[in-house]
Formats: C-alpha cells, structure tokens, sequence
C-alpha cells in the first residue's frame, strides 16, 4: 500500500476508534432504567455502571503511552479494539448488575488505550505539515459520539433491547480491529523512558480506593467501616505516589509540572469543577424517565440541545476569553454553571418541554464553554518538554472526575432516595431536586480555585493563540 492510502487508513482508524471510546460514554446513560428493571435493580442505583467504565479509564490512561512505546502502536491499538469489542458482548449477556459492572471493566480497560494510542500513532505517523489537519479531522467523532449517544441508547433500549447497546460495538470492532492489524503503521520509541511501574501502582491503587470508597460509602455492596479504611488507604497511596515521585529520577509524572501556575489552577479546577458537571449526563436521563415519566427515546432527544449548543458554544471560547480574560471568564463561568445545575430543581411534570429544553440547551452552553476554558488554561504553558506529560495528567484527572462525579451525584441522590417514598414519582423528583441544588452549589464553589489564577494570565491571554484546545 502506498504511503498516502496508509495515512488515509490510518487516520479512518483512529476515527473510528475515537468514536467507539466517545459514544460509550454517553450512550449507557439513557439505557440505565431499562437495564435496571431487567437486572432487578432500582435505577437510582445503577451508577456502578457508569463509574466501572469511567474510572477503569483513569487508572490505565497513565500506562498507555508507555505501552505503545514497548509493544508498538499498532499491537496496542488492535488489543485496545478487541479488548473493547470482548468487553462490549460480555456487557450484553450480563445476568446482574455485578457481571455487567465487572463488563465494562473490561471494556473500560480497551477504551483506555483507544484515545491515547490512537492520538499517538497519529503524532509518530503524519508528517508535520499534515499533523494539525490530522487531528483536527479525529477531533470530530470525539463531538459526535457524546451528540448520538444519549438518542440512540435510548431509541435501542426502547425499540430492540438495552443489550444492543452493547451489541452495535461488535461490526464496528471487528471491522476496524481487522483493518489495523493490516493497514496501521507499527510505530516504536527507540528511545523510551523507563516505565514506574511502583509509583504507577501507586497512583492506580489510590485513584480506585478513593472512588471505591465514596461508593461504597453511598450504601451499595459496602459497609461504611471498610469504604472509610478504603478511603484512607487511597489518600495514603496517592501522598506516597507524589512524595515517591519527588525524589524519583524519572517518576510517571513529574512533580515539577506543578510549579506553572496555570497548569497547577487548570487540573484542580478540572478536578472540582467536574465534580458536580459531569455527573449530569448520568441524572437527567434518570429524571426524565423516573420521575417525568419520559420514554428512553424521548429522554435521549432531549439531551440533543445539550450536546448542540455546546458545540456552538466553542466558538465563543475564544473571542470571551481574549477580550475577558481566563480568571474573569472562568470565576463567573463556573457560578453560571452550578446555578444552572441547581435550578433543574425547578424542573417537574408541569413544565413545558420547550422550557426544559431551553434550559438543557444553556446548561450544554456554558458547561462547554468551562470545559474549553478550563482544558486550554491547563495545557497553555506546558511547552513542548511537558506537553505530553500534562495531557496525560489532565486525560487521566478527566476520567477521573467523570467517576467521582457520578460516585457523588448518585450518593447524594440515594441519601435523599433514603427519605422519600421510592415508588412515587412526584417523592422520587423531590430526590432529584434536592441533588441537583447540592451539585450545583458544589461546582458554584470551585470557582474558588479558579479565584487563584495570577492576573497576569489576563494579559497572557490577549496573546495566546491556542485557545481552540479542548
């Protein structure tokens, strides 16, 4: 095959695999409520699916480089798909919650491997000239799977079954784990880093325990005793990873990242910001079908407004944030979102649809736009020597805040579960109002951190002309 075909086929690869790893993060969420009455689970307790997938990503982000380092990328890339794919069939023939739960570690595990290595083959495949058209061209799945996801999870379990959710995985892997192990260029460094496989246990070990524990701690499979001792043994490991690190000669992630100012505020307001954001996609599907008695298709067709004006929120990223600055726009930005948050307690069966998708249409608005900002605010002076380092830092923190804040969106909401009667809607939306004001008020409360930012980053930004990241 000559040399043009194979970037063509390559970077069709890369696509694809992005798309997968993009539409599962979405497209479970409309589905949960009718996995939930085949499984014989409440579907206010279904988080666990969820945050298997999430959190399995977090914990392997951080080996994946490595891993296409030693073995290849495309070795790593045609494991990643089956993985994914083996994960994908064993969700759909779960009998309970635990085998599913147990499933998509598994397909968690092959997600993991698809962004990071598929981002790299492209680096060490195209040529510099053809390197921003490259990435700019994957960057579109990564929008579109999140877009469909919700709609077409919840036309599927709607029309077919919730295990075609599932299912749909498997043409798709199979065709495209056929095409790289013949097409993908099998690209190595020669010169890799020695991998910290310790402090990588470290690090892996303290990210579980923690999320594990605030889970356990929501009163699922898990006595509160052993969830606050696995919570302890989380924080321990992960102070043992940074001050291993510190004295490290070459740790997984060099403490030294952590003296520029914008890389430190980014990853923490990341970090806090996300932690009532993200949970939103978990509970507005579950508001609309339990308490609001939406069908799975209907619910999936209003996050759509979501998704839209978040992508045509992104061009507002740059002109706001030039003229206003990082600290201005992110401060207000993030009280925007959590009072947004909030105010879906205002949200019940009276309510026109119109109105509650004008109000899904401004959360998606503003959650992108906090995204964006925050996204570029952490990446914006890392410099080449960091670059690669702090977008594995950040990736893997993403993930992470993704399964914290379902972990925490469903404690609070079975906490309030625990007060009302389960099986009346109008007590079930109460639940869900008083979940919504709580995370609203925590994400409304990391603007905090984002109150640190030096003011000088304000005039660094009427010059910085990458503001189109993330």
């Amino acid at each position: 095959m000559d040399s043009a075909k194979s970037l063509s086929f390559t970077l069709w690869l890369v696509a694809t695999g992005l798309f997968m790893q993009t539409l599962d993060t979405t497209i479970v969420n409309t589905a949960l409520p009718a996995m939930a009455a085949t499984l014989g689970e409440s579907p206010l307790r279904m988080q666990s699916v969820v945050i298997a997938y999430a959190l399995t990503m977090a914990v392997l982000i951080p080996a994946s480089g490595w891993m296409a380092d030693r073995f290849g990328t495309r070795k790593v890339y045609f494991s990643a798909i089956v993985l994914f794919t083996i994960g994908s069939i064993l969700c759909a023939v779960s009998q309970n919650l635990d085998q599913l739960v147990a499933s998509r570690v598994i397909q968690g595990a092959g997600g993991a491997m698809l962004m990071p290595v598929g981002r790299l083959a492209i680096l060490r495949t195209f040529p510099q000239e053809r390197l921003l058209p490259a990435l700019s061209f994957v960057a579109i799945p990564a929008m579109i799977g999140p877009m469909i996801g919700p709609v077409l999870g919840g036309w599927l379990a709607e029309t077919l079954s919730w295990h075609w959710v599932f299912l749909i995985n498997i043409p798709v892997g199979a065709i495209g784990a056929y095409a790289t192990h013949r097409y993908m260029p099998d690209k190595h460094d020669d010169q890799r880093q020695p991998f910290d496989g310790v402090g990588y246990g470290l690090l892996a070990f303290g990210m579980a325990a923690i999320s594990l524990a605030l889970d356990g701690m929501s009163g699922r499979g898990m006595g509160h005793a052993p969830a606050v001792l696995l919570l302890v043994f989380g924080i321990i490991a992960v102070v043992s990873y940074w001050l291993r690190a510190a004295r490290h000669p070459a740790p997984l992630f060099s403490p030294t990242l952590f003296r520029i100012h914008t890389f430190t505020i980014g990853l923490l307001g990341n970090l806090f910001a996300r932690l009532g954001s993200s949970g939103m996609p978990f509970l507005l599907p579950l508001l609309l079908q339990v308490s609001l008695g939406y069908s799975p298709t209907h619910s999936g067709m209003m996050m759509l407004p979501v998704a839209a004006a978040g992508m045509l929120s992104k061009r507002l990223a740059t002109a706001l944030i030039t003229h206003y600055g990082y600290r201005r726009v992110l401060v207000v930005n993030t009280v925007l979102v959590g009072l947004t948050i909030a105010s879906f307690a205002l949200i019940d069966a009276t309510h026109p649809v119109w109105a509650q998708a004008l109000l899904m249409a401004f959360f998606g608005a503003v959650n992108s736009l906090q995204f964006t900002a925050m996204n570029t605010l952490t990446l914006k002076d890392l410099g080449q020597h960091g670059a690669s380092s702090g977008n594995s830092i950040l990736s893997m923190m993403q993930m992470l805040a993704m399964s914290l804040s379902v972990t925490v969106a469903g404690g609070i909401l079975a906490a309030f579960s625990h007060l009302v009667d389960h099986d009346s809607a109008s007590d079930t939306l109460a639940a869900f109002h008083g979940t919504f004001i709580c995370i609203g008020l925590l994400t409304a409360a990391s603007a905090w951190i984002f109150w640190q930012l030096s003011p000088d980053v304000e005039r660094e930004s009427k010059k910085d002309d990458s503001l189109d990241l993330g």
